[in-house]
């Protein structure tokens, strides 16, 4: 089985599903995949663990029936993203598994994608695969209190200041997670359905790697940062995402 964690947005996410990745089904890919979120706000070292143990036990599962493990990395803040991908390392290296890192910005726009939401706006006009193709996300995530970040898939993230807009064009569809009052409300709502899906989009793309022998070195494998930590301050104005994991 392949367990999934992610801890980079306010909703921490753990999910158990069969090895094979599947394809999906009512229930999520083959074989099925269960999955428990909770709003985590600054508890992730204080609920991770006992919730992940808690998690596997209703499942009838054991770390001895894990196969894999796959970690969201980011972008997120600092607590959160250090406390998930130690947890998920630690896991790895102390039982001997296979581990892959998936963006978590990756995972929520192919939640957003599957969720069928993205196209509303566009539903009608031509055929269901024009409207789609037709269609560019652009997820947007919070950096702190004022600042935001911009993600499309494939492309580095873009951090906007306090008072920045992204730059959009009218094939764009804004995908808001915890932005609450900070964007529009269908952003927020196709957020919402985003982070609803995000467990099975991280699994079907980390099991795809798994499969494929893609895997993450456990020293090379590190988290995309957004914000540092509390009462640390930056020296300059730039922003470096470690985003290339090897």
């Amino acid at each position: 089985m392949i367990l999934v964690i992610d801890t980079a947005t306010s909703q921490a996410v753990v999910g158990l599903g069969g090895s094979s990745g599947g394809h999906d089904g009512p229930d999520g890919p083959a074989g099925g995949i269960a999955v428990r979120t909770w709003p985590v706000r600054h508890q992730h070292g204080e609920t991770l663990l006992p919730t992940l143990t808690a998690f596997l036990a209703e499942q009838g599962a054991t770390l001895a029936d894990l196969r894999g493990i796959v970690v969201g990395t980011g972008p997120g803040a600092f607590t959160g993203l250090r406390v998930g991908l130690a947890t998920a390392k630690g896991l790895a290296h102390g039982l001997g598994l296979p581990i892959v890192g998936v963006s978590t910005a990756e995972g929520l726009l192919e939640a957003a994608r599957v969720s069928g939401d993205a196209g509303d706006v566009d539903a009608g006009e031509g055929d269901a695969g024009d409207a789609d193709a037709a269609i560019s996300l652009l997820l947007l995530l919070p950096a702190g209190p004022n600042d935001r970040v911009a993600v499309r898939s494939g492309q580095l993230p873009e951090l906007l200041p306090g008072g920045d807009e992204p730059t959009i064009d009218v094939r764009d569809r804004i995908v808001a997670v915890d932005l609450e009052g900070r964007a529009p409300a269908d952003a927020v709502a196709r957020g919402d359905a985003a982070r609803n899906g995000l467990a099975r989009a991280l699994f079907r793309l980390g099991a795809a790697r798994l499969a494929a022998g893609e895997l993450d070195d456990l020293a090379g494998l590190v988290p995309e940062y957004v914000t540092l930590p509390r009462g640390i301050r930056a020296s300059s104005g730039e922003v470096t995402w470690s985003r290339d994991h090897r």
